[in-house]
């Protein structure tokens, strides 16, 4: 078989392995399994390397510059997690930045030597996956109104995550995807008009989980768009009237039909439209005093974890996160280089804003998507839940394949190419070693951390996420 079938097979493997994690994940959708699917995940992108598939000389691997400063981050990562409280922990953190950006690298390769085909599967399954979490929230509420209850919570509605703001981030990544069959001149009225249902149901389900990062997220992302030129009027154009169908459809539902069965509705839309910051207040002000007392190194990966707080393990905000873990220096280079990713592709969908091409479409959506997670992640932990970082890994690396590169890219380095590999394969073995050492503890571990505080969980690589406490 020809080198190139061999590693356009592979690739297709890859992708067909991510497209199967994220359905099981949607299903089981436990914050332990989802990060063990993830670290399976960063297994199989680490085989696909060591097997050949990243030696491909793709143009978005051989900007130097770019490479370089990945490096950096990651060196700066290393000597924060050296100083910091709680080494171990914090290198785990950094193996996790590591296998997500190569997660990402290696979607991107499979998706180059797989071609236009591939996003059709993966669009495919994203209709199919939003249209199967549709169908599970109507048997809910059907099921939920022909029980005689008195009372409907609509938290109960909303399954397969263990928090409906982790719903919330998911649908964040695919409410903008979704509006890329109604944008397609090839799509005939009919499929239209079965996905334009499918989007305000979509809309209908989010309106209900009352995340208001998701709405947060999703109205940036749209004033973005407007500028992008038009497409991204014509992309708006189809997200405001389901909307509008979205927000009708939980009016009729949740005030006018409970409102004639005698059916009280508790965790009701309008309670969430407030300014309040829920707490995250107290997280923002802890994170702030980090960066006070350790500007440069900050305390080390993960180490927002390892001062307790009633609250969260984490801050609620991606650069207060970053910038009292990781230092300032750090968080400077990874905003600079995702404003760079960010302007790169403005300017392209802006240049191409009058094209119907599929691919010009699909790179708008993608943005969309990104535009809509980092909003969110600015109030909410988009970059902390194994589902969500498996999703900006998909996006980040889905936009790289699509890309279209200017003049001619650097000369790879051996050196560093060698490097990269070297580290990803430990950072990859190091997190298959922390799962089969923590898995058969993890309920031992929640149950202790329950037991002595009496609280909920509080999520950061585990369920239970504050390293600062260790069972007995």
């Amino acid at each position: 078989m020809p080198l190139l079938a061999i590693l356009k097979a592979r690739g297709y493997l890859f992708v067909c392995l991510i497209i199967l994690t994220l359905a099981v994940s949607a299903v089981f959708g436990g914050h332990d399994w989802q990060r063990i699917f993830q670290i399976s995940i960063a297994f199989a992108a680490l085989a696909s390397q060591v097997s050949g598939l990243a030696s491909q000389q793709v143009a978005f691997a051989r900007y130097n510059m770019a490479v370089m400063v990945c490096i950096s981050i990651v060196l700066l990562g290393s000597l924060s997690s050296l100083q910091s409280h709680q080494p171990v922990w914090a290198l785990v953190e950094l193996s996790l930045l590591i296998a997500s950006s190569m997660i990402a690298y290696s979607f991107a390769i499979g998706r180059r030597l797989e071609g236009d085909a591939s996003d059709r599967y993966l669009m495919l399954f994203i209709v199919l996956l939003c249209a199967s979490k549709c169908f599970q929230f109507i048997l809910s509420g059907g099921s939920a109104f022909m029980s005689g209850l008195e009372v409907l919570d609509t938290d109960k509605l909303i399954s397969g995550f263990s928090n409906k703001r982790f719903y919330g981030q998911f649908q964040t990544f695919t409410l903008p995807l979704l509006a890329l069959p109604l944008l397609l001149p090839t799509t005939k009225r009919s499929t239209q008009v079965w996905v334009f249902s499918l989007l305000s149901l979509w809309w209908l389900i989010a309106v209900t989980g009352g995340t208001r990062g998701t709405w947060l997220g999703m109205g940036v992302a749209a004033c973005v768009l407007f500028i992008c030129g038009h497409s991204g009027k014509r992309w708006i154009a189809w997200q405001l009237p389901a909307v509008v169908v979205g927000v009708t459809l939980y009016w009729l539902l949740f005030s006018v039909l409970t409102g004639y069965l005698g059916i009280e509705v508790s965790n009701f839309a309008s309670d969430r439209l407030t300014t309040t910051l829920s707490n995250r207040g107290p997280l923002w002000q802890q994170a702030w005093d980090m960066i006070r007392e350790r500007p440069w190194l900050g305390f080390g990966p993960m180490h927002f974890a390892d001062i307790h707080n009633p609250i969260a393990a984490h801050p609620h905000q991606a650069i207060l996160q970053w910038a009292s873990e990781w230092g300032i220096p750090s968080t400077l280079l990874v905003m600079g280089l995702v404003g760079r990713g960010l302007w790169a592709t403005f300017r392209l969908i802006h240049e191409r804003s009058t094209s119907d091409d599929p691919t010009d479409l699909l790179r708008l959506c993608l943005f969309a998507s990104l535009i809509g997670a980092l909003t969110q992640s600015m109030v909410d932990g988009v970059i902390v839940m194994p589902y969500s970082q498996l999703w900006l890994s998909l996006v980040v690396g889905w936009l790289l394949a699509l890309h279209v590169w200017k003049g001619e890219p650097a000369k790879p380095n051996a050196f560093i190419h060698w490097s990269w590999m070297g580290i990803s394969t430990a950072a990859v073995l190091f997190l298959v070693y922390v799962v089969i050492r923590d898995v058969p503890q993890l309920d031992e571990r929640n149950k202790h951390y329950q037991q002595q505080y009496g609280g909920h969980l509080q999520p950061r690589f585990w369920a239970q996420g504050v390293i600062a406490i260790k069972p007995e």
